[in-house]
């Protein structure tokens, strides 16, 4: 289930990312497509390793893979938000300081 919520999102965020002009220059939306796409071609890695030396389901459906999906979701976006902190694209936080 991991596999296919991660691929799901990194594909919706490139979409945005190919649409929103806006979404590429000041929210650097780029580097959440390069998290998600990675974590997701990860996945698969991992997925396909796991198959081939084990066997059993390819996509498991269980609760807890449910919610380790949703986990990953929220830990890419809070590595992005933390980007976004520390590269203050809009120079929010350097007004504050100041």
């Amino acid at each position: 289930m991991w596999l296919i919520t991660t691929t799901l999102a990194a594909a919706i965020v490139t979409a945005i990312w190919y649409i929103s002009d806006k979404a590429r220059e000041t929210y650097k939306i780029g580097m959440l497509n390069l998290i998600l796409w990675g974590t997701a071609i990860m996945v698969f890695v991992d997925h396909v390793i796991g198959y081939s030396m084990e066997g059993g389901e390819f996509i498991e459906t269980t609760p807890d893979a449910i919610l380790l999906s949703i986990v990953l979701i929220i830990v890419a976006l809070l590595a992005w938000e933390l980007i976004l902190f520390v590269k203050d694209p809009k120079g929010v936080l350097r007004s504050v300081i100041k």
